[in-house]
């Protein structure tokens, strides 16, 4: 039987101001977009699509209810890493259980992106 869910494709984050989130995701994430338009900006992050989208609404506020975990080697460098970059703290590192780490940041837009170790993890 054909499954109906294949796993997930693409994280949306939406941001006041497209330029300047490209740039600081060009950074943070260190690559460049592969598609640049004024309506939106995609990279691809480990084969799954990073998009950004300009925000028309910004009374709306961020909601973290939902957090999408990147998976990392080195949950502190990248957590430090974002830091640098200007990220603000959401949730420092945490051991969740085992070997599994997780952590993460909001962006200057705020956005919360998650980090996570998870050496288990396998695609497929």
């Amino acid at each position: 039987m054909k499954k109906l869910f294949l796993g997930l494709r693409t994280t949306i984050y939406k941001t006041s101001d497209l330029a300047k989130a490209k740039e600081w995701y060009s950074k943070a994430f260190e690559t460049s977009p592969y598609f640049d338009e004024e309506f939106y900006v995609g990279f691809s992050i480990g084969g799954y699509e990073l998009g950004l989208l300009p925000e028309k609404d910004q009374l709306n506020s961020k909601a973290d209810h939902v957090i999408a975990y990147w998976g990392v080697d080195d949950i502190n460098k990248t957590y430090t890493h974002l830091l640098k970059s200007g990220a603000v703290m959401h949730e420092e590192p945490t051991n969740v259980g085992g070997e599994l780490w997780v952590a993460s940041v909001k962006d200057p837009w705020g956005n919360v992106i998650g980090i996570i170790f998870n050496p288990e993890f396998k695609l497929g």
